[in-house]
């Protein structure tokens, strides 16, 4: 078989182009805009036409002003020429209906605003939910090598951003930058129209201005920002290391230097927390007087046009108005670039996760595993996780249906690796694996997988209750079964002793069971499972002796009738095996019972002999330190 390397999608740096907007849009799009599902697609165009109503209204507000200023002005001056005295009640019918009109417009702006938000709501969630989806599941699609390579809580924390950035830009795009673009138009277009082109101009100008101003301002204070996150992460970081490692510190008399760890870190965050408080400001500043000069250049002109006859007062208040309504989305700019980045930066994060190549993929064509009889079998596997160093070479041997091998043999020499590739979480570079005579690079994971049964050395429990973790072996499995598959593997009466039963918490990672607990755990719900091929990767090795029997018991009884495969660090748990290979530096170097091996004092019978050694002196040690105990007892009892 050929050499598979990992895909270069797997190995490419991290810091690579970013895609800009568009470019992230036109793959969100799909998601935004989802076939099969008219629905949705209802809701953003009826979402875009609410945009244009919404600022349609808000267009309108202004004019009441205008109108109701105009109106005023007449009847003050028609009805009485001067300061004081009563308006007729006639007269007040324009004004107040402009002052009413004003008051729904306003209404139907919020109304509709709300509405418009709630439609769209649906449509970006969903996006959020699918594209999580398809990340979480592409996940789990990925290589094993991909996962060792990365941190579990920074894919999920890219999972999590990833979520927060679809939303963020959804909202920001459709709700706030698009509507903002439109009044802009609008402003500009009415501001020509009712006075001149000079008017639009000023503010063109001073929103170019404006926009320049904040987008350096902006990222200039992404950069504080960066260091004051950075700060914060640290600090936090030290926080809860310190307080994970309680008493590791008060061993060690350390408070004190804790203390002053966290306080360097708190500094940091000071200072680049004042400077992010300080570049707002100056962002605020420079914003506040960028528009008001040209706000004041725009009043000017209206003032002059008014003087000149060309305007009326109504038309200096329309033209304050309008400016001081788009004041109002314009002072959230730098807000929306800052954010707009970070959830473009979060999305590509997501994208590059879903980009990623597995690195053992099913063939198109691709069978599932027939499993008759449950022989498993290696020819000639040749892998190595880096070319430069090689951790089998050639490795030949099956394991007959029903029956129990087992792999020895010191650190490093590739025991594990066997069982990976056995479940083809890596591809052998030469040679194949069969089960029943089937290549397993041809038939489909999941149903290879699912004729296997694995009790791990380190078994790793979900943070949920223990009969969860049992049926994880079989989800459909009823109650009987559980109970039975409990029972095999010798837990059931100590979960049955416990208040909750088999609804007791098992705690993060199982923390709140002990080793033996666990393995039971584990050998239970792979019972469950029923599998017709068993691997047992040294299943027993972080146990104590005693419990190492117990959990051997199990095992015994669990791998009876099964195609077992062994990978065993303590020799004693595999005397009884029909066969015992002796791998060394990737190679099988003994073979046989473990009379024979020990007959012909080789590699397996000094292995034997230096666990007997060690258990010997462990045993030694246990009894001098029992008997110094009792002497020790006995002399405070004597008198």
């Amino acid at each position: 078989m050929t050499s598979t390397p990992a895909p270069a999608a797997e190995s490419a740096p991290a810091a690579q182009q970013r895609p800009g907007l568009l470019a992230t849009y036109r793959r969100l799009w799909p998601h935004l805009w989802p076939a099969g599902r008219p629905d949705l697609q209802r809701r953003i165009f009826i979402a875009f036409g609410l945009i244009l109503v919404v600022k349609g209204v808000t267009m309108v507000m202004p004019f009441t002003f205008k109108w109701a200023t105009d109106a005023l002005v007449a009847a003050v001056g028609g009805s009485q020429g001067a300061l004081g005295g009563t308006i007729p009640t006639g007269i007040w019918a324009i004004p107040a209906a402009m002052i009413a009109l004003y008051g729904g417009a306003r209404i139907a702006m919020a109304g509709l605003t709300q509405i418009r938000d709630g439609l769209f709501a649906k449509v970006a969630m969903h996006a959020v939910r699918r594209l999580a989806l398809r990340t979480f599941a592409h996940m789990h699609r990925l290589s094993l090598r991909f996962h060792l390579e990365r941190k579990t809580g920074g894919l999920t924390r890219v999972l999590e951003r990833g979520r927060s950035g679809i939303e963020e830009l959804s909202r920001l795009m459709v709700l706030t930058l698009v509507p903002t673009i439109v009044e802009l138009v609008l402003v500009l277009g009415l501001l020509t129209y009712e006075f001149d082109w000079h008017y639009s101009a000023v503010v063109a100008v001073t929103i170019a201005a404006y926009l320049l101003y904040t987008w350096k301002a902006t990222e200039w204070r992404i950069g504080i920002r960066r260091r004051m996150n950075a700060s914060d992460t640290d600090a936090n970081t030290k926080a809860v290391d310190s307080l994970l490692n309680y008493e590791t510190v008060k061993y060690f008399g350390a408070e004190a230097r804790e203390t002053e760890r966290y306080d360097g870190s708190m500094a940091k965050y000071e200072k680049a927390s004042t400077q992010t408080y300080v570049s707002l400001a100056v962002l605020n500043a420079g914003q506040a007087v960028i528009f008001t000069l040209g706000m004041t250049c725009v009043m000017w002109l209206a003032a002059s046009d008014i003087m000149a006859g060309r305007a009326t007062i109504g038309g200096f208040v329309l033209a304050n108005t309008m400016l001081v309504q788009l004041a109002v989305p314009l002072n959230f700019v730098g807000m929306i670039y800052r954010e707009i980045k970070q959830a473009l930066i979060d999305i590509d994060d997501m994208f590059r996760i879903l980009d990623q190549n597995p690195e053992i993929a099913d063939r198109p064509d691709a069978p599932a595993l027939r499993v008759g009889s449950g022989s498993v079998r290696f020819e000639d596997v040749r892998f190595a996780y880096n070319p430069s160093r090689p951790i089998l070479r050639g490795v030949s041997f099956e394991v007959p249906a029903g029956r129990t091998v087992a792999i020895v043999g010191p650190s490093g020499a590739g025991k594990s690796t066997l069982s990976r590739l056995l479940f083809r979480f890596y591809e052998p570079q030469e040679g194949r694996i069969l089960i029943d005579g089937q290549d397993i690079a041809g038939v489909r994971q999941d149903s290879l997988r699912a004729a296997i049964g694995m009790v791990p050395q380190d078994t790793v429990l979900f943070n949920d209750t223990i009969g969860y973790n049992i049926r994880y072996g079989r989800w459909d499995a009823s109650e009987t079964d559980l109970r039975e598959a409990a029972r095999s593997a010798q837990i059931d009466r100590f979960i049955e002793s416990l208040p909750e039963g088999y609804d007791t918490p098992v705690g993060e990672r199982g923390l709140k069971l002990s080793g033996g607990e666990k393995q039971r755990v584990a050998i239970a719900r792979t019972i469950l499972k029923g599998p017709p091929i068993l691997v047992l990767d040294e299943a027993t090795s972080a146990l104590d002796s005693f419990t190492e029997r117990e959990i051997q018991t199990a095992l015994d009884r669990v791998s009876r009738g099964r195609t077992t495969l062994v990978i065993a660090h303590r020799l004693s748990t595999v005397v009884n095996a029909d066969e015992i290979l002796v791998l060394d530096h990737g190679r099988i170097v003994e073979r046989g019972d473990h009379s024979t091996l020990l007959a012909r004092d080789g590699v397996y019978a000094a292995l034997w002999n230096r666990q007997r050694q060690e258990d010997e002196a462990r045993k030694a040690l246990q009894q001098a330190e029992e008997e110094a105990e009792d002497e020790r007892v006995l002399e405070v009892a004597t008198p």
